[in-house]
Formats: structure tokens, C-alpha cells, sequence
């Protein structure tokens, strides 16, 4: 993991605890990046005649590396335009659970369209709080980040697995922007209807493009009638009129879109397994020492699994200060936020607790 970090030129002169709030651009990405353009340049208009089957490779790319098919993977410049798009056809009739403090992209989005809402509470019983609130409120749709923002707080993926078996009419839609890229995932088998993601953050596919993936049979469903019914009556190019059209409006950015599945690429060179392994160390390494510094909240140190974002107990002075010393990290909620990507060491963390140290 060491040589890896040579990829990545912000981490020569900073250390890099924000991977929640960005990931990094390396250096071989660049490179594809300015090729990409550079084939713009010289070709002009006959660049775009292989568009369609460069973005049909992204789909295929995005499907295999998650675990679905091609056809139920839908691409998007980010996440909240994909839920969007969702959430205006759906009845608004129908209940909706939400998780206390969860992202604005999601909880706004929902409150703003006047659907019925409940909430769950996180924290330590975060599951059983939820399955509490599905039997109180009997909502039809249950959407979440599989990771908090502000904490780092991460579901329980066997209990969506049985959430799914014991509630089955329950649409389950996930935010895995801050997830996706962090452990080896398998849609089809999560229980999970409907999962998007934005591609910057642990993706490192940079900004604009991110993508929905959609179990068999589902993206059909939520489609209103009056949209099949008027692709049906007219003849229109199926670019225009096909169930993924509704979310891939206009020409898709070719440059961003390419950037994902190049970072794709080099994850899975990485391996998955290998990056997981090495995020879950840093986890329980941070968890621990953060524990002992007494800067964890309870329910964290409580929970048995936990993702590789922390919030620890600080304000603005501390995290100018923080800055000060070149570490980079982010205010939010009550505190300071870190998190770890693969290209974090042990002794980023320890450059971190040292630092604690001399401001306490």
C-alpha cells in the first residue's frame, strides 16, 4: 500500500483524513484524463460516434464490480439527481422512513415532496431501532445512507438481509456514496432495491458521475404508466424512451463518466479484499486509540462494526489548528471528522493522536 501512495500527490505534503468529504486524483488518472481530452481535441465531432458503446463499457464495468447486470445500472452525475428523479414519480401517498440526522440529499429530498414521513433513531440500537419503526409506522419505502456523514455509523448489511425477507413489499433505497469503494459488495444478494452512489469520494472516479443500480424488476415498477404508455405510442429513438432514458437525460460527459470506470479499474488491480483489509485495520486501530483519548462518542465505541469515518470532539480552533499542521480533515455536525481510505497509514493516525496530544 506504501508504493501506492506515490500515486497520489496531495498526500506528499498533507496528510489526508478526508476521503468522506473528497478522494484524492492520482496521478495515472490524470494521465487518462488528458488523453481522453486530447482525443477530443483532434477528433471533434467523431469523437462522439463511439459514444454509445464507450457508455454501455461503463455500465458493463459499474454492473460487474457490484454485482449486478448491465441493464439495471443506470449512470448519473451524482447521486441526488438519481434520487430525485426517482422519488418525483413515486405516489405520494406512500410512507417513507428516514434516519434521524441522515444527509440532506436524502432527507430533504424527501420532506420537500410532502410524503408521510417517520423516522428512526441512530445510535447504538440503530437496527432494532428501525424494525421499532417499521412495525409502529408501516412505511413502503425505507431510504438511508449505508453510512453516516456525521459519524461514520454503518448499517448492519445482514440485518437489510433480513429486513428484506421479513418485510418484502418494502422498497429499501440506499445512499452508498460514502460505502461504495470501502469493502467487497454484492447488490443482487444485499436485500437492497435500489442503491445509488456518487463516484468522488472512495470511488476516486472524481466529480460528476455516479450511477443507480436496481434490482431485477424494480426500475419497471417505479416507472409511472403514462411514461410507458407514451414511449409505446411514439417512435422515438429508444435513447429517448427507454426506462434507463428517464434518468440519462441529454449527452452524458464521456470525460467524468470515463474517469469513474478508469478508478474502477484501478481498485480492482488494488483488489477489493486487499482494500478492505487495510481500511478495516486502520478502523480498529483509530477506534481503539480514539477511544482511549476519550474522543469517541459512546454509541461508537459501543457498536461491534464500525466504518472509517470518526467524529471526534473538537471545534473551529482545533481543526485550524489541524490544518496548521497540514492534516486535512472536516468540521461537521458537533465535531471534526476523519476518515480513512487505503492509502492511509498507521502513521497518519499517529501523526494525528500526536498532535491531539500537543493541543490538549
Amino acid at each position: 500500500m506504501k508504493n501506492l501512495r506515490k500515486e497520489f500527490p496531495a498526500l506528499l505534503h498533507n496528510t489526508y483524513l478526508n476521503t468522506a468529504s473528497s478522494g484524492l486524483l492520482y496521478d495515472s488518472l490524470l494521465e487518462n484524463r488528458q488523453e481522453h481530452d486530447l482525443d477530443f481535441l483532434i477528433g471533434g465531432s467523431t469523437f462522439r460516434n463511439q459514444q454509445q458503446d464507450f457508455l454501455n463499457g461503463i455500465r458493463k464495468t459499474i454492473a460487474e464490480f457490484f454485482g449486478n447486470s448491465k441493464d439495471d445500472t443506470v449512470l448519473t452525475p451524482n447521486f441526488s439527481l438519481g434520487f430525485n428523479t426517482i422519488l418525483n414519480d413515486l405516489d405520494k401517498n406512500n410512507k417513507v422512513l428516514l434516519l434521524e440526522e441522515d444527509y440532506p440529499s436524502i432527507n430533504f429530498a424527501v420532506t420537500s415532496k410532502g410524503f408521510e414521513v417517520s423516522y428512526a433513531k441512530v445510535g447504538l440500537n440503530m437496527e432494532q431501532n428501525i424494525e421499532t419503526a417499521i412495525e409502529k409506522h408501516k412505511p413502503d419505502i425505507f431510504a438511508f445512507s449505508l453510512v453516516q456523514y456525521i459519524n461514520g455509523i454503518a448499517i448492519d448489511l445482514d440485518f437489510l438481509i433480513s429486513l428484506k425477507i421479513k418485510y418484502p413489499d418494502l422498497l429499501i433505497i440506499a445512499d452508498a456514496t460514502q460505502f461504495c469503494g470501502t469493502q467487497v459488495f454484492d447488490f443482487k444478494t444485499s436485500g437492497i432495491d435500489i442503491l445509488g452512489c456518487s463516484g468522488y469520494k472512495w470511488l476516486l472516479g472524481g466529480y460528476g458521475n455516479g450511477f443507480v443500480l436496481f434490482n431485477t424488476g424494480v426500475l419497471e415498477h417505479i416507472t409511472p404508466e403514462n411514461y410507458k404508455n407514451a414511449a409505446k405510442n411514439r417512435h422515438y429513438d429508444p435513447s429517448y424512451t427507454s426506462l434507463i432514458a428517464r434518468f440519462e437525460c441529454g449527452h452524458l460527459d464521456t470525460f467524468n463518466f470515463g474517469s469513474l470506470q478508469y478508478s474502477l479499474d484501478f481498485l480492482n488491480k488494488i483488489g477489493v479484499s486487499t482494500i478492505e483489509k487495510q481500511i478495516n485495520k486502520l478502523s480498529a486501530y483509530t477506534k481503539e486509540e480514539l477511544s482511549n483519548l476519550r474522543l469517541l462518542d459512546q454509541n461508537i465505541k459501543q457498536r461491534k462494526q464500525h466504518s472509517s469515518i470518526f467524529n471526534i470532539k473538537g471545534d473551529q480552533k482545533l481543526f485550524d489548528y489541524l490544518m496548521s499542521q497540514n492534516i486535512i480533515t472536516s468540521l461537521r455536525g458537533s465535531g471534526i471528522r476523519i476518515s480513512l481510505h487505503f492509502y492511509n497509514t498507521i502513521e497518519d493516525i499517529d501523526k494525528l493522536l500526536n498532535t491531539l496530544h500537543r493541543y490538549r
